[in-house]
């Protein structure tokens, strides 16, 4: 695993040095619901990642451990991406960073339904999806 330099012992420092840029949490959270990726599918999101940033991204989450990546079975051109454990574990965050936009930001129809029913029950959807993802490893 790529040893990452910390600008301190601080957890939420040493956390940010792993996926606090701009870009890192989107792919996360891409594979999140996606289970697993191409290159091509990130691409293709709405917030449109340079190919460079991406490739940067990927191979920094990659070294770290956060996502792992394995032959795609329909092409030998092609590479999945997936979460690992270490991945996963960052469900909870990306959902409380969920919340928190909601409170402040203007959400489309797609994520105040998503965010309706998470709301629900908040504790049964994080294990209910943990549990999906770890099925998907």
């Amino acid at each position: 695993m790529k040893e990452i330099k910390k600008r301190s012992g601080c957890p939420v420092s040493s956390s940010l040095d792993l996926w606090g840029d701009k870009w890192s949490l989107l792919i996360i959270r891409d594979l999140m619901y996606a289970k697993s990726c191409t290159y091509g599918d990130f691409l293709k999101s709405e917030e449109k990642i340079a190919t460079n940033i991406l490739a940067s991204r990927l191979e920094t989450l990659e070294e770290t451990g956060i996502i792992s990546k394995s032959g795609h079975p329909e092409s030998k051109s092609k590479v999945l991406y997936k979460l690992t454990q270490k991945g996963i574990d960052l469900l909870p965050v990306l959902m409380e960073i969920y919340l928190w936009g909601e409170k402040y930001f203007e959400l489309s129809g797609q994520h105040q339904a998503f965010l309706k029913e998470v709301k629900k029950d908040k504790a049964g959807f994080l294990a209910a999806t943990t549990l999906k993802l770890q099925q998907s490893i």
